[in-house]
């Protein structure tokens, strides 16, 4: 249950820190907050004027990600639009073209298109290049393969005359070596594309690039399949795949088959990594030089680097550390790979180093002599590059050019993310060198002084040490006299997602206006190991909340937020932690659920294949164990309700139905609970669309001044007011 949003977040922690507002008079929530304070204007919090707008932030951003480079050392990548109804577009970077955007883009698929799958309905790996020119995409209406070729014709590789619009769904595309075939994950939803989630099939499959539509599956026989990777002389197959109820990251296999024998019975392919039916394997990729293959696992507690020596079948790890590589939410999406080749056949992988915030980049060689003692080989040849050496605070999404140069997308807590290039890595460098930015996701420039920079907290919970991200309220121009400031606490999807630290805009939207806002990493997010990544099995909706609310009293013991004033939100698996603490603690005095999920057996009985059996993970065995479903769902817990609830959903959506936002919005009319509800049209999971992007930001705030009596800044009279059901002015 993760979602999207327009602006990309990338990966990198703050230091951490103990809160102590005492001993640290910059947090102190008065006047001192603001350097300026002396002739800042003194007003209630929330109520702050911010130039972080709404329309502002959808205005001037694009989400920027899905890297590429072509043999000719040309970079791709695509754009989120929400001023083009959330529409992703494939663009090539040529900033001397006429044709180029602002950014230095150029489109390379047409006004009509929309390079987005549904596999999984979260999608990813929507498009891949071809060796002689032009990009494969999925387009998101129809769901049909494409080929922009490089004159620029679209070609249909599954024509409508093969199968009905919605049967066949793609993505994880690879163009195999003869350049005549396309090999990816299919999923079938049945021949009028409405297939129950236990009738959906995927497999893996090659399709014809010639334009006929037809399709050989490759694999079949498990519920999932993810990274299809053909070897580099397209002899062999690797891929991860798994069953129900697993979900990726918690037990996958590594399988390898032999293209050339026709069989595409998994049971029969040979089992790399993931026997024991309790480790998490992904991403596989062949090394392009020598056929080594390499993979993630955390069979030692963190995902870490594999390696598989040419022929071979059993994988060794070569570079050990307490770390997760991987990226920030691996698994939910496809085309996710933490790790990149370099053009002289070294390896390079990111990751977060904990104690200083940054994400580092480790660079290491590739054994091309067999020698005995791998690892000891990994770590003498590694080098560490990170900020000092000239790298984002922030990064991911490598993509390494033919000509030396390293492309990633970066940022860092007060920058945009953008695409960059860095060039420290090629041989004749010898100083540092700065990474050079390509492409902004944003146009704009907040004036100083009105980012909130973050700071990592680690705080008290019952199951030990939890994680967030402080921010404090930050206005160079406003101050306040009162105590402390309201507070908002955030909490991530997933629930096996995590936060960052990274440029976020909407947290900025709010920390300008006064707002103090808590983004946390409760037990179960990713990033911190197995171990705290496990903490959720079978206890979504018992760890989660007590995070949330453990952090929230943490800081306001520290005087940094005011206890009667500590609103929630959150999205997805975070919606539903966010109506959870409201119904099971009284801690919150107002919260705001953006698709959230209300009832626990409605989602096990109608929500898509991909997550029909995560709560088996989660909260228990379905259905065999609905009491602990009942007993864990919001809606049932009305009763305990007091506070005021804003929900905020899209009318599209297959992952978590709108009927679990209307099923909570009567019971709470019922109760005569403050509430109101906003269903966006045409949203699927996650608004997309700039107009509902910014009313929701807008709205939330508008729900919050209501509720906690202050007036909302709006000059240019963006918010628009609207009825809370049962309040009381």
């Amino acid at each position: 249950m993760n979602f999207s949003v327009i602006v990309i977040l990338l990966f990198g922690r703050s230091q951490a820190f103990s809160i102590d507002a005492t001993n640290n008079p910059q947090l102190m929530t008065s006047t001192k907050l603001n350097s300026s304070a002396a002739t800042a204007e003194c007003l209630p919090y929330g109520s702050w004027p911010s130039p972080i707008t709404a329309k502002f932030i959808t205005g001037s951003s694009v989400g920027m990600g899905s890297l590429k480079t072509d043999a000719e050392g040309e970079l791709f990548w695509i754009e989120g639009r929400s001023k083009e109804g959330g529409r992703q577009v494939v663009c090539k970077y040529s900033p001397g073209d006429p044709d180029a955007t602002e950014r230095g883009g150029v489109d390379q698929i047409g006004k009509d298109a929309n390079a987005r799958t549904r596999v999984h309905e979260y999608g990813g790996g929507a498009y891949t290049l071809h060796p002689s020119g032009g990009v494969i995409y999925s387009d998101f209406l129809s769901q049909r393969l494409f080929w922009q070729n490089k004159d620029g014709v679209k070609i249909s590789l599954t024509p409508e005359n093969t199968w009905a619009d919605g049967q066949y769904r793609f993505a994880d595309g690879q163009v195999d070596p003869s350049g005549k075939n396309l090999i990816c994950v299919r999923e079938d939803h049945g021949s009028k594309g409405d297939a129950s989630p236990v009738d959906v099939v995927n497999e893996v499959v090659s399709v014809a690039l010639d334009g006929s539509g037809e399709m050989n599956v490759l694999a079949k026989g498990k519920d999932f399949y993810q990274a299809p990777k053909i070897s580099p002389d397209g002899q062999k197959l690797a891929y991860i795949t798994w069953d129900h109820p697993s979900m990726p990251w918690d037990s996958t296999e590594l399988r390898i088959s032999d293209i050339s024998s026709g069989n595409a019975n998994t049971a029969d392919h040979i089992l790399v990594a993931g026997s024991d039916g309790d480790t998490s394997v992904l991403q596989p990729a062949w090394h392009p030089a020598t056929g080594s293959l390499y993979y993630l696992s955390d069979a030692s507690g963190y995902h870490n680097l594999y390696r598989v020596a040419p022929g071979g079948t059993t994988g060794i790890s070569i570079l050990p550390k307490e770390i997760d590589f991987g990226g920030r939410a691996p698994g939910w999406q496809f085309g996710q790979q933490g790790y990149s080749f370099l053009v002289d056949g070294r390896i390079a992988a990111h990751y977060p180093n904990q104690s200083t915030g940054e994400t580092e980049l480790v660079v290491f060689a590739e054994d091309t002599l067999g020698t005995s003692d791998l690892p000891g080989m990994v770590k003498k040849s590694a080098k560490i590059f990170s900020k000092k050496d000239g790298l984002p605070h922030s990064f991911a999404d490598l993509a390494p050019s033919a000509t030396g140069s390293l492309h990633l997308v970066g940022g860092g807590p007060d920058i945009p993310s953008g695409v960059y290039k860095w060039d420290g890595l090629k041989e004749n460098i010898e100083t540092t060198s700065t990474a050079e930015l390509l492409a902004c996701s944003s146009n704009a420039k907040i004036p100083d002084g009105f980012v909130s920079i973050p700071k990592t907290v680690e705080f008290p919970s019952p199951l030990g040490t939890s994680y967030g991200y402080y921010y404090p309220p930050t206005n160079p121009t406003a101050s306040s006299e009162e105590a402390a400031p309201p507070l908002l606490v955030k909490v991530h999807g997933g629930p096996t997602a995590c936060t960052s630290a990274s440029f976020n805009p909407g947290i900025q939207f709010f920390t300008s206006r006064g707002f103090a806002v808590l983004d946390v990493d409760y037990g179960g997010s990713t990033g911190y190991g197995r171990e705290y990544r496990r903490r959720l099995r079978g206890k979504w909706g018992i760890v989660d909340i007590d995070d949330v609310c453990a952090g929230a009293e943490y800081l306001v013991k520290q005087g940094l937020a005011d206890p009667k004033r500590l609103a929630i939100d959150g999205g997805s698996a975070g919606g539903y932690t966010t109506l959870g603490a409201l119904a099971f603690r009284d801690v919150f005095t107002a919260g705001c659920s953006l698709f959230g999920v209300a009832d626990c057996s409605a989602l096990a009985a109608d929500t898509h294949k991909f997550e029909s059996r995560y709560l088996d993970g989660l909260i228990g065995k379905w259905p065999e164990e609905k009491a602990l479903y009942e007993e864990r769902a919001p809606i049932n817990s009305v009763d305990t309700l007091s506070c005021p609830i804003l929900l905020l959903q899209g009318d599209e959506d297959k992952i978590v139905p709108p009927n679990q936002a209307e099923m909570m919005h009567a019971a709470l009319l019922k109760k005569k609970i403050p509430t109101a509800l906003k269903m966006y049209k045409g949203e699927q999971h996650g608004f997309r669309k700039a107009e509902n992007i910014e009313d929701a930001l807008n709205s939330e705030l508008y729900f919050y001044s209501k509720v906690f009596g202050f007036t909302c800044y709006d000059k240019d009279n963006e918010i628009k007011p609207f009825t809370v059901d049962n309040l009381e002015e």
